[in-house]
């Protein structure tokens, strides 16, 4: 395929329906523009969001879907004006493909935040500037314009490289933000895909990092991956023996918390940043905040200058995903365990399966 050339046919796994079990299909890829790169797709991470966005949980979408946002492979074709890689390079894409390019948060690198007439162009689930329906990498190739790549360093293996791309800069984001760093106290709420990696990341940035976690079944894992503490926050004692303890805390997870409780936690100026998504609105007494001047926030992904630092840090430290790395006919099976818990620490589709 060269720019130039009609658009191409690629094997894919698709939600056909709201609730749907994933289904092997065909999708069509658009042609090769100019600024474009073809990647052969090597491995796609399984995210909690495909889930979410399969099952309808986030509102109508246009079916069929193939998920994916944590996708690794290599360059196979570039257009004639690609200047940042080159046939053979080592690529990912995450969470979107393209953004108004114009708006303030976009010249600033905040791609994820665009407020453009556009938005932020998803990965899948999204309509593109063509006005087609983006398709995931849940498929053997995809066509992105080399902007929205990023760079995957040789030392990160691709298939522990490509929960990064998501997972990754999902936690590194508000971690450098918030100065997480040498005398800060972080805690990491849930020990999960994005909270494995919160752990590493912060210890790597020389914080002193402590897991909460409804039960302790997971500490063997949480000090190995770099926590100095892990606690168990369906022991009251906790609540009270760290009260005023953590600089940040961050929450990975995406249940009804007691937010109240952990704001408590917090020492005073203490910001606690959400990042899963609940199905119930967030509740807060104001008090838990005006007291201490506490806070609480949210963040969102990272922009493509911040995901490239998030891989080039994961590789000075030598920071990866835990993966167990599946066959594309195992998605369905994969997508049940996740909701059960059962996985350590995130599911990537071996692509050549399919």
């Amino acid at each position: 395929m060269i720019e130039g050339m009609n658009s191409m046919t690629v094997a894919a796994y698709a939600a056909p329906a709201p609730k749907a079990p994933l289904v092997k299909t065909t999708i069509t890829r658009r042609a090769l523009g100019a600024h474009d790169i073809l990647i052969d797709i090597k491995y796609a991470g399984i995210c909690h969001s495909d889930i979410h966005t399969v099952q309808g949980d986030w509102g109508d979408r246009v079916y069929p879907i193939v998920p994916g946002h944590e996708i690794a492979g290599v360059v196979a074709a570039v257009g004639s004006e690609v200047t940042r890689y080159a046939v053979g390079d080592r690529v990912g894409v995450g969470c979107f493909v393209d953004s108004c390019r114009t708006c303030d948060n976009c010249r600033a690198g905040l791609q994820q935040y665009c407020t453009g007439e556009t938005g932020m162009i998803g990965t899948y689930a999204a309509t593109g500037r063509d006005g087609e329906q983006t398709q995931g990498g849940y498929s053997t190739h995809v066509v992105v314009d080399e902007e929205y790549v990023l760079r995957i360093p040789d030392s990160i293996p691709l298939d522990t490289a490509a929960p990064l791309l998501c997972a990754g800069v999902t936690l590194y984001s508000p971690l450098a933000h918030w100065q997480a760093g040498p005398g800060r106290k972080v805690a990491i709420v849930g020990l999960g895909g994005l909270g494995h990696l919160g752990v590493r990341i912060a210890d790597a940035m020389g914080a002193e990092v402590t897991v909460l976690s409804q039960s302790l079944r997971k500490k063997e894992d949480g000090l190995r991956l770099g926590a100095d503490h892990y606690r168990a926050t369906s022991d009251p004692a906790t609540f009270e023996e760290l009260a005023g303890t953590f600089d940040l805390i961050v929450n990975t997870v995406s249940a009804d918390l007691d937010l109240d409780a952990y704001l408590g936690l917090l020492r005073p100026g203490g910001t606690m940043v959400q990042l899963g998504g609940p199905e119930k609105p967030l509740a807060v007494s104001p008090f838990a905040l005006i007291t201490h001047r506490k806070s609480l926030a949210g963040s969102m992904i990272g922009g493509i200058p911040e995901t490239q630092e998030t891989l080039d840090f994961c590789a000075e430290h030598g920071i990866a995903a835990e993966v167990e790395v599946i066959e594309a006919a195992r998605v369905n099976e994969a997508y049940e365990r996740v909701l059960a818990g059962d996985v350590r620490f995130r599911f990537v589709i071996d692509t050549a399966t399919i």
